[in-house]
């Protein structure tokens, strides 16, 4: 999926951003998220009624998503690791009765974090989530399993289970050696660290900035300016 940012007339979004703890939710002029507890027994369908009933009161158009998992032409390529079931194949926009676009949660992080030029995101959370924008196009990565060393992956390294193996301290330099030689590798300009663990690291690695997670949520609301390729 290819998007670019552009300006169209505003329409009332709604962020839906859909993680293993909690499912985060935010209408486009509202300024605090509302927050749905998840976990392993949030299925596709629970998460739609759990969300619909949050929202009863709230006027929105349409609906942007961010989903743990690889999403292709917006839809889940497969069930996610830290929930329940039912998402592939799922018809989100019958359930919500509302125009729906869907992309990868580490994505939609990236297109609110955006601030021109070529951009690198790197998800520092359960796992790893990577996005690239490049002059104004989004191209979601999976780079979380591309093999780094000693037969284990880039996850492997900067996951939550390598923090928790590691260490903080052997954990922080992986993440300054795979940030520069990603950097390096796919010709960026500049790399987000975004995710909940990346707030462990002291320092950043020459060439990088911390993201917030909130850009999530801003990430959604430009969703619905990109025209889609």
């Amino acid at each position: 999926m290819k998007t670019s940012l552009s300006n169209t007339k505003p329409r009332r979004i709604l962020a839906i951003d859909v993680g293993g703890t909690n499912v985060k939710l935010l209408m486009s002029g509202q300024k605090e998220p509302v927050k749905i507890p998840s976990g392993p027994s949030m299925t596709a369908a629970k998460m739609v009624r759990a969300v619909k009933k949050a929202t009863r009161s709230w006027k929105y158009d349409c609906i942007s998503m961010g989903y743990p998992g690889p999403v292709i032409n917006g839809h889940p390529l497969r069930e996610p690791h830290n929930l329940g079931g039912g998402w592939m194949g799922f018809n989100f926009r019958k359930a919500f009765s509302h125009p729906i676009k869907i992309i990868n949660d580490a994505s939609m992080q990236a297109l609110g974090s955006y601030k021109g030029g070529r951009m690198l995101f790197l998800g520092l959370g359960t796992g790893l989530g990577s996005a690239m924008i490049s002059n104004g196009f989004l191209e979601p990565m999976e780079l979380a399993h591309l093999s780094y060393k000693h037969g284990k992956t880039y996850e492997d390294y900067l996951g939550l289970r390598a923090l928790e193996k590691l260490g903080k301290k052997k954990w922080r330099r992986q993440v300054f050696k795979i940030t520069e030689k990603l950097k390096a590798a796919l010709e960026a300009d500049y790399v987000v660290l975004g995710g909940g663990n990346a707030t462990k690291l002291k320092k950043l690695p020459p060439g990088a900035r911390l993201g917030h997670n909130e850009n999530a949520f801003l990430g959604g609301f430009r969703l619905w300016s990109q025209p889609d390729q």
